[in-house]
């Protein structure tokens, strides 16, 4: 009776002492290199990293957490809103995070409540994660960022307030507002309304306070927001009282969903917007990829949020090492389209 052929064996995953061998250096050497010392001459080290790519290598995650005393491992937490500005925040975080060297771990909420986000750091912290990035700037996040400085895990918030935590990134809200205001301001528009964000989030003050400014050292009296919840649904609510206001020109809309529902509001009351002059401008904020497609195309303030998920890994990681962070605030862009032109003859005060 004949005896089956075993199967083939997989092949073997290569180890350090292979890595060690290929380059002609020591095992010590090898490891010096994995973990990030600095006293080795470029050139062995350049040995070391050519047969670690060469072999595929991949260090044991574990193993060396125990000898650094470090896990290389970063935090995440985000909603599940689906909304532009931080889901693009949310890649980016994780893009600049794996090439800066770190393993990345997300937590995605349902909702941003005090107990949720407790719960995410927790389970974060649970995993060893050496810092994390917290996408949401309600006063509530800000609370919890803040009640961790004292547990060794610095938080980043994204479009924090320096005065309520001690890391934060973001982009310059109030300027991006008065860019936005002030753009109308010169097209002669004076009654110009804001439809504000909901006011227990920093960017939603940030951009009233630009509006704000921007109408106040123009000689103007700011009138009272009209608030929505950053959701096109809420801009439609809003826009239908707006719409019935004769005297209302213009429109500052604190982001671009907002002013998606506004338009439509605008348009089934019959108020014109894309009229080269006498009907209502708007202008909405964050640029998302479909401001340039609505009817009419959308003048709104850009943010860059590819540039502040990476400046916010830089931060961070100026946190760990107790450095100098770099700048926090990023410049805004005001991009013009056809939802705004020059107030009429006929609406001037």
């Amino acid at each position: 009776m004949s005896r089956a052929t075993p199967p083939p064996s997989a092949p073997r995953s290569p180890v350090m002492a292979d890595v060690a061998r290929l380059a002609g250096v020591s095992h010590q050497t090898v490891s010096r290199v994995i973990n990030g010392q600095d006293n080795l001459r470029p050139a062995t080290r350049q040995k070391v990293e050519e047969a670690i790519r060469q072999l595929g290598y991949r260090p044991n995650s574990a193993a060396r957490a125990l000898v650094t005393r470090r896990s290389a491992t970063i935090g995440v937490i985000g909603s599940k809103s689906g909304f532009w500005g931080p889901s693009t925040v949310h890649r980016t975080i994780q893009a600049a995070g794996r090439e800066a060297g770190y393993f990345v771990s997300s937590a995605n909420l349902q909702s941003l409540t005090r107990d949720e986000l407790v719960d995410a750091i927790d389970h974060l912290r649970d995993q060893s994660v050496e810092g994390i990035v917290l996408i949401s700037a309600t006063d509530e996040a800000l609370e919890v960022a803040r009640a961790q400085e004292h547990l060794g895990v610095p938080v980043v918030v994204v479009e924090g307030e320096p005065a309520k935590t001690r890391w934060t990134v973001g982009v310059d809200q109030v300027a991006g507002a008065e860019l936005a205001t002030r753009h109308l301001l010169e097209l002669g528009h004076t009654r110009i309304v804001h439809l504000a964000g909901p006011p227990d989030w920093t960017e939603a003050r940030g951009r009233q306070l630009g509006w704000q400014n921007a109408m106040t050292a123009a000689g103007l009296e700011p009138t009272e927001p009209v608030v929505g919840d950053w959701s096109a649904a809420s801009g439609f609510e809003a826009g239908r009282s707006i719409a019935a206001r004769d005297e209302v020109t213009a429109v500052f809309c604190a982001n671009d969903q907002m002013a998606l529902g506004l338009l439509r509001a605008l348009h089934e009351a019959g108020r014109s917007v894309d009229a080269p002059a006498g009907g209502v401008s708007v202008v909405g904020f964050d640029d998302i990829p479909e401001a340039a497609y609505l009817i009419p195309p959308l003048t709104t303030v850009r943010q860059d949020f590819q540039s502040v998920g990476r400046r916010a890994i830089e931060i961070l990681q100026a946190a760990l090492a107790d450095q100098p962070a770099p700048e926090r605030l990023i410049s805004p862009e005001l991009v013009v389209r056809v939802s705004t032109a020059p107030v009429g003859e006929d609406q001037r005060s």
